[in-house]
């Protein structure tokens, strides 16, 4: 029975082998561990909209409550996107009669004309959604909110920003760790829109003030998987 031999001369492409296999070992794993890890996956994540909304005017200058915008926050799981009629109520075009129909809040803005546009043909604005989380998570809006969670705790000082971006990791490890310690995260939910509030002169620190909410709401905040994946 004969044997079948390469070539003396492939000897001096194993050590080419050796090394493209090293080195597809190393990249594949740091795109793996690059492209997974909590820090780098997505906070920064800033997309122009086809609207340049501005949080800080809104909900800094004019101090705009963000249940406004955005009615579903404290009622159901998502917090919603406002329709088209929500920026209608302030920002009308201008009529054939060279007039806004309900209100003259820059009617005749170039920046406002995804809004516009969206409100003559009933398409909805191409939004960008900035926090997202995998299909496979489910986060409930209504359940943080009415416990006293601030928006801010997950959104960062949205008022302060110009062009929203996504400020927190909202990674397992970072849910988890806060169901596991809420009280920094918990106030009186009169203020849970209000991003800037801070504990009266006297009330204690938030940690205490959390505890005791904790304590007298009863909240104790559940980490086995079938919370969120469901």
């Amino acid at each position: 029975m004969t044997r079948f031999l390469f070539p003396r001369w492939t000897n001096k492409f194993l050590p080419m082998l050796g090394v493209f296999a090293l080195g597809g070992a190393g990249f594949a794993g740091t795109m793996f561990l690059g492209a997974t890890d909590d820090v780098t996956l997505n906070p920064g994540f800033q997309p122009t909209q086809p609207v340049p909304f501005s949080h800080k005017i809104h909900a800094g200058e004019l101090k705009m409550d963000c249940r406004y915008c955005h009615v579903n926050v404290d009622k159901a799981a998502a917090a919603t996107i406002p329709p088209t009629a929500t920026c209608i109520n302030c920002h009308s075009p201008m009529e054939a009669d060279g007039a806004p129909k309900l209100s003259a809040v820059h009617p005749a803005s170039e920046k406002l004309r995804a809004v516009h546009e969206s409100w003559e043909t009933g398409e909805s604005v191409p939004w960008v959604k900035i926090h997202r989380l995998p299909d496979f998570v489910f986060f409930n809006h209504s359940a943080h909110v009415n416990r006293g969670v601030s928006c801010v705790s997950c959104h960062g000082r949205i008022d302060t920003m110009e062009k929203v971006y996504q400020e927190k990791t909202l990674s397992m490890k970072w849910c988890i760790e806060c169901h596991n310690n809420p009280e920094p995260n918990l106030r009186p939910v009169e203020f849970v829109t209000k991003l800037d509030w801070e504990p009266a002169e006297g009330e204690g620190t938030r940690e205490e003030i959390g505890a005791k909410l904790r304590e007298e709401h009863q909240i104790n905040p559940k980490t086995n998987c079938a919370v969120c994946h469901r």
